[in-house]
């Protein structure tokens, strides 16, 4: 593993990037978190070698300074619902051209991009996978200027994640009843622990250098599933209304209306396809993948495990 690189970390702030942050400080990097709000980072301050800076990376000239003198860049930035000026062609395709640009001009080789499972410019369902799709296009075309490494990760599960944590949620206003659409789409969750390792371990891996790694965990598992063994790692009742399709659209259309959009048409289109992995990128990495109900009673249920960032409060000073 390479020491002491300077690393700017789009997207650092979040449930990800708080987990990678803290194992690139532990690794002894240097790290730079451009955010628009510093209390997003707060949690991060505790970690002596992260600089958060108030920043708009949508503004090519401030990601060119901000770039400046770092010797790699990670671009963990994804939304899954559009909200003004914040869209998928934005946040997704746009930002993917101005950080190719950027990191040109500040002579950054290293490049590590955040895709996601079922990711196609073309053929993808819905606008989150097509232009997560075009952003894998615009950095793969400039291969020649860049040594990149994209990872593509099916659902992520952890601790702070917006899957689990919002099914429990749901579960405790609702009483246990919930309605969900497309019950029986496919995924393989993956823990956010091993999304952060594969990036650390591909880092200064040359071998990993023009590569895509697909990241899944070691189950496939139904919609329905994951909500279920949410509810019983939470300790909550689970009583399940399967919608057909027709409804389930409806159920997209309405809660897309609902400011936050707790689900949407867009959400909808891209539980149309299954999101799962052609080949293993954790084995082809060397990690052993973890297991959903190894980990959630520790974050969902009454015990309280320890985390790195909370070893890392107690240590990095």
């Amino acid at each position: 593993m390479a020491s002491h690189l300077n690393i700017c970390v789009l997207g650092g702030t979040g449930f990800v990037g708080t987990e990678l942050i803290t194992r690139l400080v532990r690794d002894g990097h240097w790290v730079r978190v451009p955010t628009r709000n510093t209390a997003h980072g707060q949690h991060l301050r505790v970690l002596s070698t992260v600089e958060l800076v108030t920043a708009n990376v949508h503004d090519p000239r401030t990601l060119g300074q901000l770039l400046a003198g770092m010797d790699a860049v990670v671009n963990l930035i994804g939304i899954l619902n559009q909200s003004g000026r914040a869209t998928f062609q934005a946040v997704h395709t746009d930002l993917a051209a101005k950080l190719v640009a950027a990191a040109r001009g500040a002579k950054i080789r290293r490049l590590l991009q955040m895709s996601a499972a079922g990711a196609d410019r073309e053929r993808g369902p819905s606008r989150y996978l097509r232009t997560k799709g075009e952003a894998e296009a615009l950095i793969g075309a400039a291969g020649a200027h860049f040594d990149y490494t994209i990872f593509r990760p099916s659902v992520i599960f952890g601790p702070r994640d917006s899957l689990t944590n919002r099914f429990a949620s749901l579960l405790r206003m609702s009483g246990g009843i919930l309605p969900l659409a497309r019950s029986q789409a496919r995924f393989a969750p993956v823990y956010v622990g091993d999304v952060a390792d594969a990036f650390m371990r591909t880092l200064d891996d040359r071998a990993s250098f023009g590569e895509t790694y697909e990241l899944c965990g070691p189950e496939i598992l139904t919609l329905e599933e994951i909500v279920r063994r949410t509810a019983a790692a939470a300790q909550i009742p689970c009583h399940m209304l399967r919608l057909p399709a027709v409804l389930g659209f409806l159920q997209a259309l309405v809660l897309g209306l609902i400011p936050g959009k707790p689900f949407s048409l867009d959400n909808f289109r891209s539980l149309s396809i299954d999101s799962l992995c052609s080949q293993d990128g954790l084995a082809r990495l060397g990690i052993p993948p973890q297991h959903m109900m190894a980990i959630l009673p520790f974050y969902l249920g009454p015990f309280t495990g320890p985390t790195e960032l909370n070893a890392a409060r107690r240590t990095d000073y």
